[in-house]
């Protein structure tokens, strides 16, 4: 039989060092159902939804589409194809990467460079070092200085620091003279390097350090939240983790703290709860004050699709927002859910339950992955393959 291996599961089961350009789903709007890419005999190809080859395997590697295309390895080269599998840009690169905002970064001997949809070269390889597009710019490395270009290639912030970070939700942190700050879209600094550590930019906010304390920095130079606790993380829904005197609690936008530490550990919001640890115990706090979730459980999971799996003596089950247990613990392990479906463990084999807690695909698999576009790749008998929601095959182990 055929060895076909799942790119997901290539991804998922190795620790790979990769750069910014990581494979994404395909956001251009083509609804061409492609699934992920496979490799079959040593080769790489697609397959449909149905299980069926659309792709013929032809490739040393291929990625997920980005923006209609996909990058391919044919020899010791990288090109693009199309969804028909034709080629659109023929294989010349020594890496290329996925489009990004209609360029993409590409590496010719040791310099790189962009190009454009059509394979046309937009930014002639120049730098030394070079990363996707983001909000309209990309950090370039010239020598030992990064900078940043715009996407005709002109520098939009001389190449002068130490070190850069990407643009989200501008500014983009900086490093220079071993002082960290903050650049905007032009070739001004927005706020000069001052901080011992200042992290990315999430809704309006970015953590820095200060003489040994943590704080937060607003969009303009005016510091948002002066530096005063011993840690603090990143926002997530209008709220970001932050430790005081061996204690976590919560910081709002405001230089108001959300919710006082008082927690043994406190994790990142998500869906409007984040999971809270007080005396060996978890639970989840809401936006205000008050503690959503008592903490009662040994250990507890992000909610995903309103629901979040917990364990309880030694079991895992799941709970809605209001804590109320949705499915009891009894399984062996649990993951979150994906597209209405969370893969579940029970007697020793991998199945999935739907959201109202009951078994949707009886556990006989000996692994299962998480469902993506309606299939999700299982382990039977030694094999791979795919099924659809109802557990059907589509492509057979």
């Amino acid at each position: 039989m055929r060895k076909i291996t799942s790119f997901l599961l290539v991804v998922f089961l190795s620790a790979s060092c990769t750069s910014s350009n990581s494979d994404g789903d395909d956001d251009d709007g083509d609804k061409t159902p492609l699934a992920a890419p496979v490799e079959i005999d040593g080769k790489w190809g697609y397959l449909d939804k149905a299980g069926k080859t659309a792709i013929n395997p032809l490739f040393e590697d291929a990625k997920d589409f980005k923006e209609g295309l996909a990058r391919v390895q044919l020899g010791s080269k990288w090109g693009y194809i199309g969804k028909n599998g034709k080629m659109a840009i023929k294989p010349q690169f020594d890496w290329a990467g996925e489009l990004q905002e209609g360029l993409a970064l590409i590496r010719l001997g040791s310099k790189w460079g962009y190009i454009n949809k059509t394979g046309k070269i937009a930014i002639k390889p120049q730098f030394d070092y070079a990363d996707d597009f983001q909000e309209g710019r990309a950090r370039i490395l010239l020598g030992s200085k990064w900078g940043y270009i715009d996407k005709s290639g002109k520098i939009a912030a001389n190449s002068q620091f130490d070190n850069t970070g990407n643009f989200k939700e501008e500014p983009a942190g900086i490093k220079l003279g071993g002082k960290d700050g903050y650049a905007n879209k032009i070739k001004k600094t927005a706020i000069k390097p001052k901080f011992g550590n200042a992290g990315r930019v999430k809704e309006g906010r970015a953590g820095i350090g200060l003489g040994g304390k943590d704080g937060y920095a607003g969009k303009s130079k005016k510091t948002a939240i002066k530096p005063k606790s011993d840690n603090a993380g990143r926002v997530k829904e209008g709220r970001a983790g932050i430790g005081l005197g061996g204690k976590d609690g919560y910081a709002g936008k405001s230089k108001k703290t959300a919710i006082k530490p008082k927690f043994d550990n406190a994790g990142r919001v998500k869906e409007g709860r984040a999971g809270i640890g007080l005396g060996g115990k978890d639970g989840y706090a809401g936006k205000s004050k008050k503690t959503a979730i008592k903490p009662k459980f040994d250990y507890t999971g992000d909610f995903k699709e309103g629901l979040a799996w917990i364990q309880l003596g030694g079991k895992y089950g799941y709970i809605d927002k209001t804590g109320k247990i949705v499915s009891k613990p009894q399984f062996e392990s649990a993951g979150d859910f994906k597209e209405g479906r969370a893969w579940i463990q029970l007697g020793g084999k991998w199945g999935y339950i739907g959201k109202t807690g009951n078994i949707a695909i009886k556990p006989k698999f000996d692994y299962a992955g998480d469902f993506k576009k309606g299939r999700a790749w299982i382990l039977l008998d030694g094999k791979w393959g795919y099924i659809d929601k109802t557990g059907n095959m589509v492509t057979n182990p």
